[in-house]
């Protein structure tokens, strides 16, 4: 792997890994603007209340003599620039479509300004930190420091140690601050709060256990290819193409698991059994089924693509996973072109400080012709509780996020034939409290509000100018994974969805890269301007969301074209293929 980095990214891949729970959806406007907290001077996450998760438990402070690592998101320039290159190089109407920028180039783009970098260290450097690693873009620092000298630079902060199930991480359960000098120059500090809520996204049991003889038994790769109409020739042969996913929460993937899983289920077409690059330290624990899922569904789907496994199991308290996966993303020279990802948090459980720079670096990304798929999550709408009698939507990011493509959840009309497919009751979906609509789906949304019409749920329940996602579908219903050698049935969850839809956009890359074509990059102004041409369309169903009196446990319900349920629908392969590469 060729990494243009000093050796913070080295240890970026040893921090301790845990999931970002996934997926919820949807609040109003106004019942953000209520329940947001008062701005106050010196602070950067201010909107952000700080919450311990119930299933986490307080054992007390920490010592002040230890260690902590703590990132420091650095301000960062050209932000705006970022945004309009990413539309210029995103949109196929543009001259500038495909035409990507390297690393150095982005690095150029959105460097901190000699200032901001001077004034943060100097201010680091006057409480005697000096221990701070870099990347190449010069916008985030990683440095250790004692607990004491960490409280005293973030006023506010008080660092206790947290556990749940024999795992412990280090958090604040307090606002933090900084000094005025530094806090025009900083965007969060990352290491103080967001404690990983539980956030399995995936459900080792069916929803219908008793299939009729003569039917199907769950979904395979020979189900899912003859759903979406691959065929045996679909597979990958480009030497310059590869895809990846990423793993969490000590997520562990077993080579033993991959080759047994296709030796059971890859016997009709051609495959790679082994994993191409573990990025990371694989662990010697037990196989985690979302890791097995993911792994063994994007090179089955994606077949005889080389494959990264992003993998993040070391055990250092006061990290963050997903903030040190994407810090090496941002920083990392060569990259696979496509990475599924599915984890998520509920939106207002992130500040829009953190929000905000995180999509800044799914931009990054895109510039470069990166593709980031995210599951939309499994709880449908989802539901926060503001009263005794008022609930709202939630929504989950990044599934929120305009610069991500988002995978909601189908299953089959009859779960054990292969039917027509409707909305799975669990897929993730909804509108951003935080993040208007982009227009590249302005109209897409303007059209299902005035279909449905009478149909939506209350408004108070959600922001109608949000993002409003998913973007696409697949089946995510009763699949057979392989984990710690033992063939499991029934699992389910947009973690499912995600890769599938993810090695078919990989295999699109495939064809483009032997063409001579740039790859898809960021997919969704193009897949918006298709308006569904090349995708099987759902129709049917809805997802869950609030068990109260108004919506009755239903969210929204998927209707002609895109909907917040199944976005554009499922893709038919071939169709998809024929429209994405054609330029």
């Amino acid at each position: 792997m060729n990494l243009i980095l000093t050796s913070f990214v080295e240890s970026l891949l040893t921090t301790t890994s845990q999931p970002l729970r996934t997926m919820r959806t949807v609040l109003t406007l106004v019942v953000v603007l209520v329940c947001s907290s008062p701005v106050r001077p010196g602070f950067l996450e201010e909107d952000q209340d700080v919450l311990i998760p119930d299933d986490w438990s307080r054992v007390g402070p920490v010592g002040p003599s230890e260690q902590l690592e703590l990132t420091f998101a650095l301000r960062q320039q050209g932000v705006d620039l970022l945004g309009e290159t990413l539309r210029r190089v995103s949109d196929p109407d543009s001259p500038q479509y495909a035409k990507y920028l390297r690393l150095e180039e982005v690095s150029s783009l959105v460097r901190p300004s000699d200032l901001t970098q001077k004034v943060v260290r100097r201010w680091l450097q006057s409480h005697g930190v000096s221990a701070c690693l870099s990347v190449l873009t010069r916008d985030f620092l990683q440095c250790t420091m004692p607990a004491q000298v960490a409280e005293a630079l973030l006023p506010g902060a008080r660092f206790h140690r947290y556990v749940r199930d024999g795992r412990s991480q280090v958090r604040s359960s307090a606002p933090y601050s900084v000094h005025d000098e530094v806090h025009q120059h900083l965007d969060f500090v990352g290491g103080l709060h967001r404690l990983p809520p539980r956030g399995q996204d995936v459900a080792s049991h069916g929803r219908n256990r008793h299939p009729k003889a003569g039917l199907h038994l769950g979904v395979t790769p020979a189900i899912l290819r003859a759903r979406y109409n691959l065929t045996a020739s679909d597979v990958g042969s480009s030497q310059n193409n590869s895809q990846a996913v990423a793993q969490f929460l000590e997520q562990y993937y077993h080579p033993a698991d991959l080759a047994e899983f296709m030796s059971m289920f890859g016997g009709s077409f051609p495959h790679l059994s082994l994993v191409d690059r573990v990025v990371g330290t694989q662990g010697a624990g037990r196989a985690g089924l979302e890791a097995s899922l993911d792994v063994e569904y994007i090179m089955s789907t994606g077949a005889n693509i080389p494959t990264w496994v992003f993998t993040n199991p070391g055990r250092h308290e006061s990290q963050e996973p997903f903030l040190q996966w994407m810090v090496l993303i941002s920083n990392t020279s060569a990259l696979p072109w496509v990475h599924t990802v599915s984890y998520g948090d509920d939106e207002d459980s992130l500040s829009n400080a953190y929000m905000t720079r995180i999509n800044t670096e799914f931009m990054k990304a895109g510039v470069r012709g990166i593709s980031l798929l995210f599951a939309s999550g499994d709880s449908g709408a989802g539901c926060r509780h503001l009263t005794k009698e008022e609930n709202c939507f939630r929504p989950s990011f990044p599934a929120s996020s305009p610069y991500v493509t988002t995978v909601g959840g189908t299953s089959f009309k009859n779960p054990f034939k292969m039917t027509y497919e409707v909305t799975d009751y669990i897929s993730g979906g909804g509108f951003s409290n935080v993040f208007k609509t982009p227009d590249y789906q302005a109209s897409a949304v303007k059209a299902y509000m005035q279909t449905v019409g009478g149909g939506l749920p209350p408004l108070t329940y959600f922001n109608t100018s949000g993002r409003a996602y998913p973007d696409l579908a697949a089946l995510s219903d009763n699949y057979w994974v392989v984990s710690n050698r033992m063939p499991v049935p029934w699992v389910s969850g947009t973690s499912a969805s995600t890769p599938v839809v993810g090695g078919m956009l990989a295999l699109i890359n495939d064809r483009r890269l032997l063409k001579g074509l740039p790859p898809l990059g960021f997919l969704n102004p193009r897949l918006y301007k298709l308006q569904g041409e090349a995708m099987f369309d759902v129709t049917e169903g809805c997802h869950l969301s609030c068990l109260d009196e108004t919506v009755q446990g239903r969210g929204f319900c998927a209707a002609p074209s895109w909907d917040p349920v199944t976005g554009w629908g499922t893709p038919n392969y071939p169709a998809l293929l024929a429209a994405l590469l054609d330029q």
